[in-house]
């Protein structure tokens, strides 16, 4: 269910509504809201592969405060790193990430007003409507930016207002919440796509009455707005929501009960506020400080007993009645704060892994006495993590560096900068760690992975031309049946063999009147092994055909240049590709010569801000920011500068084959 709904998330709004579709009934609500509507464009961050990846999005929004606050969805912001907002009206500005709640699927965001055409000028806003005065059959609206694209509308009817996942399993689960616990979604017919999550429904009063989620069926799911409105206001003040709890699962009457209220107790867990009052499972609670609990028939009703508890004050103290084997049952239970589900992971580049924090629940599911570890979100393959032996994989807890225990990630930031501080090599660190209850000892090499060791090849002489053998089938095709010696398959640019006159095709048949005694494949390495053997500052005859023209030609010889692996290569973490000097293959591969300057990209890394640029595998980067690449040496430079400036936008321009480019880089520091 949870990857049918993934498959499904961030789906919503639609194909314009033509002229002939649009009665003068919506006009009022299209005018209300419309010029409220923006499109998101987002880069978001999660764990994957021992990095933090990054994505482009795009979804939708409403604003719903003259300062410029924006509602949209937790699942299309909430992990957002950089945003740009773009208004009905085309401005396009940047937005900041104010507060967002998984648990409902909500976001705030605040437009950053000095991008507007006039920072002084009334935005348009959108005002709320009382969701729960919908039934099925009103009229509907849906607005959003379908697959990014411009705003637009669809018109449908209220199918359901109590809509929830099938199967009971309360469906989409955002960051370990699951939605369904608290949401139970408006459903409506109104046609939605991709990319209008976040989207207000609209009725026809010009009222935001839904935000619009997900799509099960051929049904659109919105949140309903009596909700998103009190967490919009909760964000909106304090950045964040505060829920309690008290360690209790409920699950809907069973069908042989005949009770007119009351839901039935699955289960508590040990030691939480319901254990330590004496709620066991089987209870069946009526009430809650007066209120009656309506008869849970079904799992539609039981978010509406979730929101109960979850928005009661944290530390406030709840009189709960019930029954137990039919006798009359009060409880006093305290609530606490309820934990994050999952707590956001972060990146240990020096280890190669993304982790996070553990929760007490967590801990008690793992039967740990406390949540005094870190567990591993992800490993990067052929990182210093996964080469330990023992391996730590995803899920294993950290449990101590050397001798210091490890509680929580910034435990982990800090012994890693005490290890790695003044390291010129990578430091081995034993780790203990714990995966399945069992507890073991690794050694982890922590630090920057070192380069490949790049020994200098000795330097000898070289010819600066690249051959093919004339086989026996190649020489009868030429017209020269018997012939053996190489053809000149590339002459490198500004070599001694270029400006000594010899050409691609030249069929060279003696070195130093000798012939060159090569006929098979096997013979590729026969000329220039005998050209090793010759002084650097030597000069050889090569007796050749062109054509059906013999020539004598002289050449001096020269140092051999640096091979591929010798070349310096630079990882730049900052902007995350890698890159060497240019040497002598790839300048005959692209027929460039000496003056022409920079540094070729090796590789870009997966989602990482060159990528998302638009950066690629064989790019020539020419400069940053203007600045001239002539060299790796001048890249470190350049990229040292960028990490003290911390610019918000970084300007690279590259040679890609025949064409050149620029590529803009926005970076969060």
């Amino acid at each position: 269910m949870k990857s049918i709904l993934h498959s499904l998330l961030c789906c919503l709004i639609s194909i314009g509504i033509s002229q002939a579709d649009t009665p003068t009934d919506i006009q009022p609500a299209l005018d209300a809201v419309y010029p409220a509507l923006v499109r998101i464009h987002v880069v978001s961050e999660s764990g994957s592969a021992g990095r933090m990846q990054k994505n482009r999005g795009s979804g939708s929004g409403t604003i719903i405060h003259p300062d410029g606050y924006v509602l949209t969805n937790h699942h299309v912001a909430g992990r957002a790193t950089r945003m740009t907002v773009r208004l009905a009206d085309r401005q396009e500005c940047r937005a900041t990430l104010i507060g967002t709640d998984p648990l409902s699927d909500l976001a705030i965001l605040k437009i950053d007003r000095s991008d507007l055409r006039d920072p002084k000028a009334a935005l348009p806003v959108a005002r709320f409507g009382n969701s729960d005065a919908l039934k099925v059959g009103d009229i509907v609206l849906a607005m959003g930016s379908p697959a990014g694209l411009s705003q637009s509308v669809t018109k449908g009817v209220v199918a359901n207002t109590e809509m929830i996942a099938p199967g009971g399993g309360g469906g989409l689960s955002l960051d370990g919440e699951v939605v369904g616990e608290l949401v139970r979604w408006i459903g409506h017919d109104a046609v939605i796509f991709p990319g209008n999550s976040g989207g207000p429904l609209v009725n026809l009063q010009g009222e935001i009455i839904g935000v619009n989620e997900v799509g099960i069926g051929s049904l659109g799911g919105a949140i309903p707005a009596n909700l998103a409105k009190n967490i919009a206001d909760t964000l909106i003040k304090e950045g964040r929501i505060k829920r309690s709890t008290i360690g209790l699962s409920v699950q809907p009457l069973l069908k042989t009960s005949h009770h007119s209220t009351g839901i039935l107790v699955a289960g508590t867990i040990a030691d939480s506020p319901a254990a330590k009052a004496g709620i066991v499972a089987g209870d069946m609670i009526t009430s809650i400080n007066d209120k009656e609990i309506p008869a849970a028939r079904a799992p539609e009703d039981l978010p509406v007993f979730n929101r109960i508890i979850l928005e009661t004050p944290v530390g406030a103290t709840l009189t709960i009645k019930g029954t137990r084997d039919g006798k009359p049952q009060i409880w006093n239970v305290l609530t606490e704060e309820r934990e994050p589900m999952q707590p956001r992971e972060k990146e240990f580049l020096s280890w190669g892994i993304t982790a996070r924090n553990m929760t007490k629940l967590q801990a008690k599911e793992m039967s740990r006495a406390d949540a005094n570890a870190i567990m591993i979100q992800s490993v990067r393959a052929g990182g210093p993590t996964a080469a330990a032996k023992p391996a730590p994989s995803a899920g294993s807890l950290i449990l101590k560096v050397n001798d210091t225990p490890i509680r929580n990630v910034d435990d982990l930031q800090e012994v890693t900068a005490k290890i790695t501080k003044d390291a010129t090599e990578p430091v081995s660190t034993l780790v203990t760690y714990e995966i399945d209850g069992k507890s073991y000892l690794t050694v982890i090499k922590v630090g920057i992975e070192p380069d490949e060791d790049q020994a200098a090849l000795a330097r000898k002489a070289w010819l600066g031309v690249s051959t093919q053998v004339i086989s026996s089938d190649l020489a009868e095709a030429l017209g020269i049946p018997g012939q053996k010696g190489m053809r000149v398959t590339g002459v490198y640019p500004n070599s001694q063999a270029e400006k000594a006159g010899l050409k691609e095709g030249d069929l060279l048949l003696k070195l130093d009147g000798e012939e060159i005694n090569a006929s098979r494949p096997e013979h590729a390495d026969v000329l220039a092994e005998a050209i090793r053997q010759m002084s650097i500052s030597g000069e050889i005859t090569l007796d050749l055909r062109r054509d059906k023209q013999s020539l004598s030609i002289k050449v001096p010889l020269e140092r051999s240049p640096a091979a591929t692996s010798e070349l310096k290569e630079y990882k730049c973490e900052t902007l995350e590709f890698n890159a060497r000097d240019v040497g002598k293959e790839d300048r005959l591969r692209d027929k460039s010569d000496e003056s022409e300057k920079g540094v070729l990209i090796t590789s870009v890394t997966n989602a990482g801000w060159a990528a998302l640029g638009g950066l690629q595998n064989r790019d020539i980067l020419r400069s940053i920011n203007g600045k001239t690449v002539d060299s790796i040496e001048t890249l470190k430079s350049l990229v040292e500068d960028i990490n003290k400036e911390k610019p918000t936008h970084i300007t690279l321009f590259v040679r890609r084959g025949i064409t050149t480019r620029l590529i803009e880089l926005e970076p969060t520091w």
